[in-house]
């Protein structure tokens, strides 16, 4: 049985008007009367039509579709931006299509090209741990496709970027840690290219250096996959151990939880013992143990400003030339516990 569904033709036949009326009247626009505009939306809603898509992006060579690459939807992070992209864009009547990439290169590639072979009319993309080469997406931008990075973001491409203030960020926390009376912090973080890594590694760089602590190396553990592999990041924490660090600042959501499991796994007692001040979304960060300081981005408006600029891009009449980085504040939460002398 065949799902048959009302359309335009249908709706000009019961009521003795043009299509061109009908569809003038569906798309509010000014040159059909109010009277009109009623009299068609009301035998619409009666007979349930709905605008066939297909149709409409034949005529208008326009898919209506929005294609988004993350790492993993499941980070509290990433599922935050994608709410954000979602509210702006089936306001904006666009649908999206969200792949992950796992932190691989070879499948961030694989899932944008697919996406811009279904004729998505545009990308917001942050880049997986693995990416460096980026030529793929300057071919595709080169060839008309709009492109906007959010969070992990290359140097340069000429496009709109959106990012938090990760510099800001990463200092707060270092010297939360600082002032806690901590002195011997160890940096946990991301794979080495990603932009995120850099400019947070700066901001605790930074921290060290106003109060006189010498940074040392040796303290930064990088992950190259982000926390997504449980053995990576266990390793990274077994070598920091024998460091003997009092407080550990860490980069990002995933490492900041995984971090805490890997600690208590690797050595329960010394676990407690370490002050933690991480960056991550999670709405839970009240419930983890050992507590922990969090770094919270807006991650809901970096998907809602990085949306619009796309839609800009998409409906832009002339081609778009100049571009914005947009930097979001974010936001330090002090969980202060006091366990003895130590302060968490």
């Amino acid at each position: 049985m065949r799902f048959e569904t009302s359309t335009i033709k249908d709706i000009a036949k019961a009521l003795g008007l043009s299509t061109s009326t009908v569809s003038r009247a569906l798309r509010d626009r000014y040159e059909i009367s109010e009277e009109t505009k009623k009299l068609v939306l009301a035998y619409a809603e009666k007979v349930n039509y709905r605008a066939n898509p297909i149709a409409r992006s034949l005529k208008e060579r326009r898919s209506y579709s929005i294609g988004i690459i993350v790492s993993e939807i499941a980070n509290n992070f990433f599922s935050q931006v994608i709410n954000g992209i979602e509210s702006i864009a089936y306001d904006r009547d666009y649908h999206v299509i969200i792949s992950q990439s796992h932190e691989s290169y070879k499948q961030e590639k694989l899932n944008v090209e697919h996406l811009a072979s279904r004729s998505i009319d545009g990308l917001l993309i942050a880049l997986s741990s693995e990416t460096q080469d980026i030529s793929y997406l300057r071919d595709l931008y080169a060839k008309g496709l709009p492109i906007v990075f959010f969070d992990r973001v290359p140097e340069d491409f000429e496009t709109h970027k959106v990012i938090a203030n990760n510099f800001k960020g990463a200092f707060d926390a270092t010297e939360h840690l600082i002032l806690s009376g901590k002195r011997v912090i160890a940096h946990l973080t991301n794979s080495e290219n990603l932009s995120i890594t850099k400019e947070r590694l700066k901001g605790y760089q930074a921290a060290l250096a106003k109060y006189h602590i010498e940074f040392k190396p040796e303290l930064v553990k990088y992950c190259q996959h982000g926390g997504m592999h449980s053995a990576e990041l266990e390793q990274a924490v077994k070598e920091l151990l024998p460091l003997k660090p009092d407080g550990i600042f860490i980069s990002s959501d995933r490492l900041t939880t995984g971090c805490i499991v890997a600690l208590k796994k690797t050595n329960p007692e010394v676990a407690h013992k370490i002050a933690i001040a991480g960056f991550t979304n999670s709405n839970l960060v009240e419930l983890f143990s050992p507590s922990l300081t969090s770094v919270k981005q807006p991650a809901f408006e970096m998907g809602q400003v990085a949306t619009e600029l796309l839609i800009s891009m998409i409906e832009a009449k002339r081609p778009v030339t100049e571009f914005e980085i947009k930097i979001l504040d974010t936001e330090l939460v002090k969980m202060q516990k006091n366990i003895g002398n130590r302060f968490l």
